[in-house]
């Protein structure tokens, strides 16, 4: 995973200057549902372990902006909805 966490999510300055599409004010980020053995690299750190350990088969709900890059990987759907909410976002599903 990205380990660089958008600065985007600390609140500051507007939608428009941060380069998010909105709706109602609030920018739009996109929740999609993702097999963990399809980001189990991304998760590993630089010696092939991992904090948690996760079923290669769960599913985890992946959080993108507009430009497709994934801010944040979840655990449960709800959870996922609840964070970008939480943090001023507007989150819509992707198939």
């Amino acid at each position: 995973m990205n380990a660089n966490k958008p600065s985007d999510w600390d609140g500051n300055g507007s939608n428009a200057e941060r380069g998010f599409a909105s709706y109602d004010g609030r920018k739009l980020v996109y929740i999609r549902p993702i097999l963990a053995s399809d980001v189990i690299g991304d998760l590993q750190d630089e010696y092939g372990d991992m904090d948690v350990q996760i079923d290669a088969e769960a599913t985890l709900y992946s959080v993108h902006d507009e430009d497709g890059e994934r801010l944040a990987l979840v655990g449960d759907r709800e959870l996922a909805f609840a964070a970008a909410r939480q943090y001023e976002m507007t989150p819509v599903s992707v198939h």
